[in-house]
C-alpha cells in the first residue's frame, strides 16, 4: 500500500460574496488544476446575522454543479423552475445546473444567530453541460454515519467507504465526499484510488498529515473529496 504525499497546503482567505455575505474562500477563481474538476469551495460561517442575512439573491449558474452542505442554521432556496425548500443542519443539496438555472440561497442563523455551511462547485464535462437541471436534496437522517472502534465518525455523503454508500449519486465527477470527525490523538488512514485527486478541508481542531512527505500542521476535522482522473 502506498501513502499519498501532501503536495500543497494553504489557508482559506476572507472574502465577501452575494449581497454582502462574509465568508472564507478555501480555493477557487485562480489556479484550480490541483482540485480539478472542482472549481471553488467556500466556508460561510458567522455568529453575526448582519454579516450574512442578505444572502445570495437571484443569480445564474450553467455548466457546473453546486454542492451546499449546512452544519448550523438553515438556508432557504428557490429557483426559476419553481423549486423551493430549506436546508437544515446536516442537510446537503447537490444541484446540477446543466443548461442553465437561476436560483437564490438565503441563510438564517440558529437560535443563537450562528450560521455555518459550505459550498463546493464542480465542473461538468463538455458532454453534459447542456443537460436538464436537477436537484438532489438530502436530509441529514438519510446520510449514513459510521462510528469506528477508535472513536472516529465518518458521514458518507457521496461515494463508498468501507461498504457504506452515500445517498448522492449520478454525479459526473464520481466523487467521494466524506465528513470526518476524529477524536484526540487518533491516527487514521483513508484509502482512495491512486488515480484520483483528493483534498481535505480542515476547519476545527488540530492534526497532522504525515508518513509520505514532510508533515504539515493542519486542523483535525476533515472533508475529503476526490475524483477519477480524466473525468473532466
Amino acid at each position: 500500500m502506498s501513502i499519498r504525499p501532501v503536495k500543497m497546503s494553504s489557508e482559506a482567505r476572507p472574502t465577501t460574496e452575494g449581497a454582502g455575505v462574509h465568508l472564507h474562500r478555501i480555493f477557487g477563481f485562480g489556479d484550480t488544476k490541483p482540485f480539478d474538476p472542482f472549481l471553488m469551495m467556500d466556508d460561510f460561517r458567522n455568529d453575526d446575522p448582519q454579516l450574512y442575512k442578505n444572502g445570495f439573491p437571484w443569480h445564474p449558474h450553467r455548466g457546473i454543479e453546486t454542492i451546499t452542505y449546512v452544519l448550523k442554521g438553515t438556508v432557504d432556496h428557490g429557483d426559476s423552475l419553481g423549486n423551493v425548500g430549506t436546508l437544515g443542519g446536516g442537510d446537503i443539496q447537490w444541484m446540477t445546473a446543466g443548461s442553465g438555472i437561476i436560483h437564490q440561497e438565503m441563510p438564517k442563523g440558529d437560535k443563537d444567530g450562528a450560521m455555518h455551511g459550505f459550498q463546493l462547485w464542480a465542473n461538468l464535462p463538455s458532454s453534459q453541460k447542456m443537460t436538464t437541471p436537477r436537484y438532489q436534496d438530502i436530509k441529514s437522517q438519510e446520510i449514513s454515519e459510521m462510528l469506528d472502534d477508535d472513536g472516529s465518525k465518518i458521514r458518507i455523503i457521496a461515494g463508498n467507504y468501507r461498504g457504506y454508500k452515500g445517498p448522492v449519486d449520478g454525479i459526473a465527477a464520481d466523487p467521494q465526499y466524506l465528513d470526518i470527525t476524529l477524536p484526540p490523538r487518533c491516527f487514521k488512514r483513508f484509502p482512495f484510488d491512486t488515480r484520483r485527486q483528493g483534498f481535505a478541508y480542515i476547519f476545527e481542531g488540530g492534526a497532522r498529515f504525515k508518513d509520505a512527505s514532510n508533515p504539515f500542521g493542519v486542523k483535525s476535522r476533515e472533508r475529503i473529496s476526490g475524483r477519477r482522473a480524466g473525468n473532466s
